[in-house]
């Protein structure tokens, strides 16, 4: 028995898993739906450096958790929110993350997709000193033969008077760009910066604009990642997407249905939560490989429980709890996080966190977590 605290601070008795859940093998890709996991990186405990400095990353441990999701038969979503993007790792940071994780892609024969953006900016900029921002980023992502993400831009939205703006803007990367690319709608809840996003607060007025601009490029454009947690709003977009391009699901609420989908579609998935999840989303979507769509949702609506969890307002947050349960399944050797965001949520979050991950048998090794978990504890003053 684990003693652990709740939100009240009250502790109560926990009986961790003996045994770790047990997934279908990787033996082949996955085949009835593409999903990337977007991956968190792994800082370097030993840099002396502070939130203000520049992100020390661990190269070796961050590599090594891609090369566990390829394994999988993932694909990896890379340098994106999850990654603390614009929340400790600058675009410096971001750049070397790419190359690296490009490269590693290429001798592992992943599948990989790299997030553009405009990071670069560190202040006030014009509209066309946010095209050449996006235009530098772009350049990296492709010279690594990765599929780019056009993120959506805080400088864009702060930069922009009206929706006439976005199309101007992405018009002309689309052209540019060698091959199709995913397009970014992140919503408000996940970075308050993107208030307004494609020129409006009015979602429905948003989303024409958003579909003006994949209706003018079509071949350009794989598909779209749509992370607004509103699943009739995602459902109700992908009916009017043009034929070919592809809604990857980035709502961490009702991934499972949106996946599963219905008589007239379905999305693929670009998720935060299947980087905790990894090996158990493979073995939903193979479930759903194999046609059994109930077994899929058997396998997947568990899990909502604890992404629900980890993606509670502050969303924003929710790196913190993907690190946390990264350390207790022995995929690093430290809770640490770039800019000190292991301290961004309470220790009552992530004893949930773990009673959750537990519950779903996530962890590998159950003793090691129980162990990391204890320790944990420890620190924070509750003896067993």
């Amino acid at each position: 028995m684990i003693r652990l605290p709740d939100a009240t601070g009250a502790l109560r008795e926990y009986r961790p898993r003996a045994e770790p859940a047990v997934f279908a093998p990787a033996d082949a890709p996955l085949a009835s739906r593409v999903v990337y996991s977007a991956a968190h990186v792994v800082a370097d405990p030993f840099a002396d450096v502070t939130p203000d400095d520049p992100a020390a990353v661990d190269w070796e441990r961050t590599l090594a958790f891609r090369r566990h999701l390829w394994r999988q038969g993932l694909g990896v979503a890379e340098a994106m929110d999850t990654a603390q993007r614009g929340m400790g790792l600058d675009w410096a940071g971001a750049a070397e993350l790419i190359r690296r994780s490009g490269a590693e892609a290429k001798a592992e024969g992943g599948l990989i997709a790299c997030g553009v953006g405009t990071d670069q900016l560190t202040g006030p900029a014009t509209l066309p000193e946010v095209r050449a921002a996006y235009e530098e980023q772009l350049a990296v992502v492709e010279e690594t033969g990765a599929r780019p993400i056009l993120m959506a831009s805080r400088a864009l939205a702060a930069a922009a008077s009206g929706p006439e703006d976005y199309p101007a803007v992405y018009g002309e990367l689309l052209r540019q760009a060698a091959r199709p690319v995913i397009l970014h709608w992140l919503g408000p809840m996940f970075d308050p910066a993107l208030t307004g996003y494609w020129g409006s607060t009015d979602l429905d007025a948003a989303t024409e604009t958003f579909l003006e601009i994949i209706a003018a490029h079509p071949e350009k454009v794989d598909g779209v990642k749509v992370s607004l947690l509103d699943a009739g709003r995602e459902v109700a977009l992908r009916r009017r997407l043009p034929a070919g391009v592809r809604c990857y699901t980035g709502d961490d609420f009702h991934y499972p249905e949106l996946i599963a989908g219905d008589e007239q579609g379905y999305s693929d998935a670009l998720l935060g939560i299947f980087d905790p999840l990894g090996p158990l989303a493979a073995h939903a979507v193979r479930t759903l490989d194999a046609g059994d769509p109930a077994g899929f949702r058997a396998v997947l609506d568990p899990t909502v429980a604890l992404s629900r969890h980890l993606f509670r307002a502050p969303t924003r947050y929710y790196k913190t709890g993907v690190v946390f349960l990264a350390w207790l399944a022995g995929h690093q050797e430290h809770f640490t996080m770039v800019g000190g965001l292991q301290s961004a949520r309470s220790l009552p979050h992530l004893a949930r966190a773990y009673e959750l991950a537990d519950g779903l048998g996530l962890f590998p090794d159950p003793e090691l977590a129980r162990t990391r978990m204890t320790q944990l504890l420890a620190l924070h003053g509750v003896t067993q």
